[in-house]
């Protein structure tokens, strides 16, 4: 299993073309074979900091993703919504034993 922790710094007269752009990305891409859960998230500190928080069974997953006709249309609307490239972080779960 990995996870995507994708943060998006945003305009804040685009915020909302965001999120709306978003919504219609989010609904397909929960339909694509692997994966497991996709969401927005907002920060409670910073309005301008959403966060795509992702988990997927492989990471073979992800290319199909990638690929996908709805992230590309995604694409277009976030390139106008952003003050930065995206950081966009693959994470695995650690492997600890707790006490």
């Amino acid at each position: 299993m990995i996870y995507v922790v994708a943060t998006l710094t945003v305009k804040p007269e685009t915020r909302a073309e965001l999120i709306a752009g978003a919504q219609a990305c989010i609904a397909e891409t929960r339909k694509e074979a692997g994966n497991i859960a996709y969401d927005l998230h907002e920060s409670v500190t910073d309005p301008t900091k959403m966060v795509f928080v992702e988990q997927w069974e492989n990471a073979e997953a992800l290319e199909p993703h990638r690929k996908s006709d709805h992230m590309r249309a995604f694409g277009r609307i976030v390139v106008n919504c952003l003050t930065a490239p995206p950081k966009i972080e693959v994470i695995t779960p650690a492997d600890v034993v707790v006490r």
